[in-house]
């Protein structure tokens, strides 16, 4: 034999002896009767020869090194050189299998002759053994059954005598809390603290991280369990049958230890400890610490029990009433205060004239030559700048018009015509003409209810309403039982949306590329200036004087391309050749989102302009396909417009409280009609928590207050939401109001000079000041001059660069960190979490 076979050989025959006798005595131990020698060979001879195999086999696998099976194999001619660990198992043993079997028999043969004397006495010991064994096994199932017994008996008991538990337990847990209350020196704020508002309110540890309170009520349910396992041994053996304890008596011999019961109590226990102190969080802390200086006895402790959880459900009552009465109340004041306010209204003696049609179609010009030859018109703009657009033209036609924005007042001498933005429309003013431009914002879900007030409350001869045909159906519905007149306007010249997606080498004379942030406008001009094309830009953000000066030299052929927000889109007609969509999506202030059908149409619509361009071109930097079908499908109509508070609202709500918290509560609760939806007055909210319990809401009315929330400024400019507040606070403290904010160092602090100078206006306006206000308007304009310089010579672009390395970084790269440093910074923070246990990382 192989030497490093050898070695394992005598291993194997070892095991294969301690198997066969272990077989032997489990083939004894069952035998009724004492069988022979023979017939255990005969029975067990098969299963014999192949222990040896096994046993051989196993044993030489499983110890040999593959080292070992390596050097095996090459003696015998293997080429196993990088060969799976696996294969070379396989084969070892494989080739092991033909190795001179161990003479099983032959050694059994000569053993059980040996043995011969003692087979009898070897068959009774393995039998003896045997029937031990299935004694201990019965025994042991018979206690399984009668611990599954005692349980059973358990949960009844526990379940009669519930009230018995959770009175001693309560007493128990009541003494605990009267001692903790006065260690820790808590007073109650009322004597109607619930246990379960102690756990999570009153005491002192409650207030800190929620973990600690998770901790603190699973000492509570750990401490009624304990209450249960210390006392509950004993109290069984006075409450259960004294049958079952002679039962078990009898059939074990021994008395049923408190271990036992303690074993068959253990899941009937926990689950009662859990409805117990389910209970008892509903209980009153002020009834629970009492019973320290009550000794149990369970009539006694009955009798109080009874008498706390009358009062109780009386106070239960008491609050359910004073909830329902509340509720009522809060239901009444919404009633009163909104519940008529917004009601659709009923025909108004007025001729409306609905105009009706795509973009670019005329509308607002059809209106505005009706509104001119009135003896008096009004009209109601999205934009100041458009309000300011008509209020120029009008002038320039021998029409003498007024302006009113919240930031400007320009009162011409002797005239009877008025543009102004739709949020300045005052309800009580005549005028033959009435001109509401760009109605179907009607649906905006924060100015719309300008339109909506607009439209349903002007005092007029005519009402002119420019809309585009979604809006249609639902403003027809709005008007009523009025007389309205529709006209149809549909385009002369054709849009033609180009095949080939556009890039921006491909810009040329006449186009407007559009997208949808200032700083995407200013990128896109920086890098078309650097081509040396002259550009224009509009953004929302711009002055309208510098918007308009933006837009005049377009006209004029002083630039070639125009770069613009969808602002392009609001009532602007530019000499446009082709309008190219440099996004297809937009953030819309709650998430990005791709464009609307209409919103595409109403951009798109500005291409192409009759006797200069007979063909509008449209193009797409992307996605042309969607996108063309977003221009050619039909628009889905407007179906809810908003609502905001009005004076009147205010006034009735003035009657209640002079808190706007609760206003804003009010309104939250309030389930506007069908086919509306409510302002959310974010802006006002936030501006009011600025505001809140100071000496500004303590002097001013609610309406002068609420007017001062809805100024219409930036408040996303958290600088102009601070001067606004010093503004305010100089109000009621009746000194000066500070200057505005004014410096000039580059676009951005200009632009942001002018908000604030446009703030200062709305506030001068407000108080009457139109004189000092006229001081400001030229300074305003100084600053929009030399914003529109900036323009003018080029954007330049604060180059943008790592904020920790200081690369430079591409215009439109969306972090402030190069991909090198923030993965290094995050490899850097997760080996210091790791390593040290520290949050965060090294400062780079």
């Amino acid at each position: 034999m192989n030497e490093i076979l050898t070695k394992y050989y005598a291993q194997a025959v070892d095991r294969t002896k301690k198997i066969v006798l272990e077989d032997l005595f489990k083939y004894l131990e069952r035998k009724v009767t004492l069988p022979s020698i023979e017939q255990y060979l005969r029975e067990r001879g098969p299963y014999i020869d192949q222990i040896w195999l096994n046993s051989w086999l196993n044993t030489a696998t499983s110890h040999a090194s593959t080292a070992e099976k390596i050097g095996y194999l090459s003696d015998k001619g293997f080429q196993v050189e990088g060969v799976r660990k696996k294969l070379i198992n396989q084969m070892f043993r494989t080739e092991i299998r033909d190795v001179e079997p161990f003479d099983v028999m032959g050694w059994l043969n000569s053993w059980i002759v040996d043995q011969l004397e003692s087979w009898e006495q070897r068959y009774e010991q393995a039998r003896e053994s045997y029937l031990h064994q299935m004694h201990i096994q019965q025994q042991r199932e018979l206690r399984r059954k009668m611990v599954l017994k005692v349980e059973h008996y358990i949960n009844q008991v526990l379940g009669a005598h519930y009230e018995e538990l959770y009175l001693y337990v309560r007493y128990l847990l009541g003494s605990n809390l009267a001692i903790e209350v006065e260690q820790k020196g808590l007073i109650l704020s009322t004597e109607e603290i619930t246990f379960s508002s102690y756990l999570y309110n009153e005491t002192e540890l409650a207030y800190n991280a929620h973990h600690y309170e998770e901790d603190l009520t699973e000492q509570y349910e750990q401490l009624i369990s304990t209450y249960l396992f210390d006392f509950g041994p004993n109290w069984l053996k006075d409450h259960l049958s004294s049958h079952l304890f002679e039962e078990y008596f009898e059939m074990f011999d021994e008395t049923l230890s408190d271990s036992l019961l303690r074993e068959a109590a253990f899941e009937p226990f926990n689950n009662l400890s859990a409805d117990l102190f389910e209970d008892l969080l509903e209980e009153y802390l002020s009834d629970l610490i009492k019973l320290i200086d009550i000794p149990f006895d369970l009539a006694t402790h009955q009798e109080i029990f009874t008498k706390d959880l009358s009062e109780r459900e009386r106070k239960l009552v008491e609050e359910s009433e004073e909830v329902t009465r509340r509720k009522e109340e809060e239901e009444r004041m919404i009633e009163d205060i909104f519940g008529r306010e917004y009601n659709l209204p009923a025909g108004r003696n007025i001729q409306y004239v609905l105009h009706v049609g795509e973009t670019n179609t005329g509308k607002t010009f059809q209106a505005i030559k009706r509104m001119k030859a009135a003896s008096s018109g009004l009209y109601l703009a999205p934009l100041r700048l458009l309000a300011f657009e008509i209020y120029e033209r009008l002038n320039e036609e021998a029409v003498p018009c007024s302006l009113k924005t919240g930031e400007d007042e320009k009162l011409v001498d002797d005239a009877n015509h008025l543009a102004c933005t739709v949020e300045m429309f005052h309800e009580k003013d005549f005028y033959e003409v009435v001109v509401i431009d760009e109605s179907q914002m009607i649906a905006d879900k924060d100015r719309g209810f300008s339109w909506y007030k607009a439209m349903t409350k002007a005092n007029a001869k005519e009402v002119h309403i420019i809309c585009s045909f979604n809006a249609e159906s639902m403003i027809l519905q709005l008007l009523g039982e009025s007389e309205v007149k529709v006209h149809v306007y549909v385009r002369d010249i054709p849009l033609e949306v180009e095949s080939t997606l556009f890039r921006l080498g491909h810009a040329k004379k006449g186009d407007a590329l559009v997208c949808f942030s200032r700083r995407r406008v200013l990128e896109t001009a920086s890098e078309l200036q650097k081509t040396g094309r002259q550009v224009s830009m509009i953004y929302g953000s711009m002055p309208p004087e510098t918007r308009k000066k933006q837009m005049q030299r377009f006209i004029k052929g002083e630039t070639a391309v125009i770069v613009s927000t969808d602002a392009i889109g609001m009532g602007l007609n530019l000499p446009i050749r082709r309008i190219v969509f440099l996004e297809n999506d937009k953030f819309d202030g709650t998430r990005r989102r791709t464009l609307k059908s209409h919103e595409v149409k109403q951009i798109a619509g500005r291409a192409g302009r009759k006797g200069i361009y007979e063909i509008g071109k449209v193009a797409f930097t992307s996605d042309s396909k969607p996108m063309t079908r977003l221009l050619e499908q039909e628009d889905e109509p407007l179906k809810v417009f908003a609502i905001a508070p009005t004076t009147g609202v205010l006034e009735r709500f003035q009657k209640y409280s002079r808190k706007l918290s609760l206003f804003f509560y009010l309104w939250e609760q309030f389930e506007s009609a069908s086919g509306t939806k409510k302002a959310t007055l974010s802006e006002e909210r936030l501006l009011y928590e600025m505001v809140e319990d100071t000496l500004i809401e303590v002097k001013l009315s609610v309406a002068d207050l609420y007017s001062f929330l809805h100024l219409p400024f930036s408040t996303n400019e958290p600088s102009l939401r601070a001067e606004w507040k010093r503004k305010l606070e100089a109000i009621v403290e009746v000194d000066e109001l500070p200057d505005p904010y004014i410096k000039e160092s580059g676009l951005e602090e200009l632009e942001l000079s002018y908000k604030s100078v446009g703030l200062h206006l709305l506030f001068l306006y407000k108080l009457g000041r139109n004189t000092e206000a006229h001081y400001w308007e030229r300074v305003r304009e100084e600053i929009s001059d030399k914003i529109h310089e900036h323009l003018k010579l080029g954007v330049q672009l604060v180059k943008k660069t790592c904020k920790y390395c200081r690369k430079s970084l591409p215009q439109r790269f969306k972090f402030q960190a190069c991909d090198e440093c923030h993965f290094a910074r995050h490899d850097n923070k997760k080996f210091f979490n790791t390593n040290s246990g520290t949050k965060g990382g090294p400062s780079h």
